[in-house]
């Protein structure tokens, strides 16, 4: 009788345990050597042998979620990318400080839990933990009827890296002559959305609306998933010394890149480097926005930014080619505070 109340106060609890069930098989597919146990108990096991080796281990963590993004998918009833989403936006930052992403894991939090919607979700994150070599190890799903409605949910992610101090990246000994190198996001990632829901209708038929300057769907572009630069930064490594990393994350190109400079140095990026991909023009059109608005907002088809030496600059842009992504020249440092677009 107590199960039947709770079901009717909207929590299913049957429910719950078919999702668990679906989950664990997903989870399975994303195991490392290290990964200890399975989904289900109440902590996910992982061994950190591998740090025995280093002269001096540190753990790199970071968490973050999908932000608005997922309005879309609630438009489009489409839930299997977002999940990668989140994978992304967690080790992007990650690799940052030169860590190798170990394992993640999820939280998600709904109105009803429909196991297939959470299927959907999950699948997504193990394309990205497979993509990002990271092992799922557990999570957390949490039904809150009356909190959330019954087709929304919520999704955040939390990852933890490894790397040796001597090998951290700190940006430290970037200096004025560095030249910044552009990786190619795959549009939009996952940032901007509250403004992009602010600038065009957010209906599903303008969403299923095929766009021919995008070559797909509105909605398709827009719930392209964020990119993930685990490999690239890896081959990027293993061709040069890269001194500073920056995830073109939220507060596009003004927040971010600074975060990887120390005192005294600017960077310099160079509008004329590349060309951003159509959907940045788009949005830039329908919401009137100024450029300095869309690059302190987006990422404007940069996902990651290097910085290295000048005589490194041609290794790197190869070593990234090689590894499948689009590369470029985007600026220099030089001396002086933040960064400059022009």
């Amino acid at each position: 009788m107590s199960r039947e109340l709770y079901k009717e106060s909207g929590v299913d609890v049957d429910a719950g345990y078919a999702s668990v069930r679906l989950i664990k098989a997903l989870a399975e597919k994303t195991a490392r050597p290290e990964t200890l146990g399975a989904i289900g108990g109440f902590g996910g096991l992982f061994s950190i042998a591998a740090a025995k080796n280093m002269e001096d281990p540190i753990l790199v963590s970071g968490t973050d979620g999908v932000g608005t993004k997922l309005k879309i998918a609630f438009i489009m009833d489409r839930h299997d990318t977002i999940g990668t989403d989140c994978v992304a936006m967690c080790v992007n930052d990650v690799i940052c400080c030169g860590a190798e992403p170990l394992f993640f894991l999820d939280y998600i939090a709904c109105g009803r839990l429909a196991p297939d919607r959470i299927a959907a979700i999950v699948a997504g994150m193990v394309s990205g933990c497979r993509q990002a070599g990271a092992a799922l190890i557990g999570g957390e799903t949490a039904e809150m009827p009356g909190f959330y409605d019954p087709g929304e949910y919520d999704v955040a992610g939390f990852a933890v890296g490894l790397a040796d101090r001597p090998n951290l990246i700190t940006g430290g000994t970037i200096a004025p002559g560095d030249v910044l190198i552009g990786i190619a996001s795959s549009g939009l990632h996952s940032n901007g959305y509250s403004l992009v829901r602010r600038v065009l209708r957010m209906t599903r038929e303008s969403m299923d609306e095929y766009v021919q300057s995008l070559g797909q769907t509105l909605g398709e572009a827009l719930l392209t998933p964020t990119r993930i630069y685990v490999k690239a930064v890896s081959a990027l490594r293993s061709a040069v010394v890269v001194k500073g990393l920056c995830h073109i994350t939220g507060g596009g190109f003004t927040e971010n890149v600074p975060r990887m400079l120390p005192a005294g140095v600017r960077a310099v990026v160079r509008r004329s480097a590349w060309t951003p991909p159509p959907i940045f023009g788009l949005l830039a059109f329908a919401g009137d926005l100024d450029e300095d608005e869309m690059y302190s907002t987006f990422n404007m088809g940069v996902g990651m930014a290097a910085a290295v030496s000048p005589g490194d600059a041609d290794a790197a842009v190869a070593a990234l080619t090689a590894a499948g992504e689009t590369a470029f020249i985007i600026g220099e440092i030089t001396a002086g505070e933040g960064c400059g677009i022009c």
